[in-house]
């Protein structure tokens, strides 16, 4: 299958349509759709991050603000495709009685609620022996789970769901690619669940498409994602100095 990619910042993204995505991303391997604030924060800083993000499969570009760099200083269009309408396609493309799932969750209420909206969309019972609530991991370094690659191997599912912070779920999945069959699939697709299932705020998909999640985001918890997005600025200095190539890496004991 001759897949169509372009490389930004050294990152290798998928430039294609979200069906041949979910193709791909069911063939095995690590998918992630790495955010602009967490670019724009781990790409000089984390190189745990930056080597999950050159090994994945699949690199989406969830980012609005890289597209429209690309449109207006490159004069070419990017195709943005991010992890809530990726999520939403796989979803919906999922033979659930076949594929056995496995979900990795930031906490037990995102777990509850994660599996009631699932049973009520899909109806389909999801056991919860197929959820895993994550530790604490570090933020900076190589992630090590001995007991959830365990968990993973008594389930043998098709598809890993990680539904955890950006910058961390990454990393995550660079282990687990290393740990699983090839033909598993991993994927990251940052806080995409907990817009369908409710525990944050619900993002309409003509605000997705028009590159304007990150408003609704912000309107919802100011406090919490406005200082998030403003550091996210620091992709637009990224953008100017780097282009196609890896920014300097400052820190690289991380």
């Amino acid at each position: 299958m001759d897949v169509e990619k372009d490389k930004v910042l050294g990152v290798t993204f998928f430039q294609g349509s979200i069906e041949v995505a979910c193709k791909l991303a069911r063939k095995g391997g690590l998918l992630v759709a790495p955010s602009g604030p967490g670019m724009a924060s781990d790409l000089q800083n984390r190189t745990g991050y930056i080597t999950a993000l050159l090994s994945a499969q699949v690199c989406l570009l969830d980012s609005g603000l890289i597209s429209l760099w690309s449109k207006f200083f490159r004069s070419k269009a990017l195709v943005r495709l991010s992890g809530l309408a990726f999520l939403k396609q796989y979803l919906k493309n999922t033979d659930w009685k076949k594929e056995k799932a496995f979900w990795v969750m930031p906490n037990q209420q995102d777990a509850d609620q994660m599996l009631a909206w699932l049973t009520k969309k899909y109806g389909f019972y999801f056991d919860e022996d197929s959820v895993y609530i994550a530790p604490n991991y570090p933020r900076a370094g190589t992630i090590e789970d001995i007991q959830l690659q365990e968990k993973i191997e008594q389930v043998d599912p098709c598809n890993i769901f990680i539904q955890i912070g950006g910058g961390v779920q990454e990393r995550l999945g660079l282990f687990l690619q290393s740990k699983v069959k090839h033909e598993t699939s991993i994927l990251c697709t940052g806080a995409a669940l907990a817009f369908l299932s409710g525990r944050q705020v619900k993002i309409p998909e003509w605000a997705d498409f028009c590159f304007l999640g990150w408003a609704f985001r912000c309107l919802a918890n100011p406090r919490l994602f406005i200082p998030r997005y403003l550091k996210a600025l620091k992709l637009v200095y990224l953008l100017a100095r780097y282009r196609s190539a890896l920014p300097k890496l400052y820190n690289k004991s991380n």
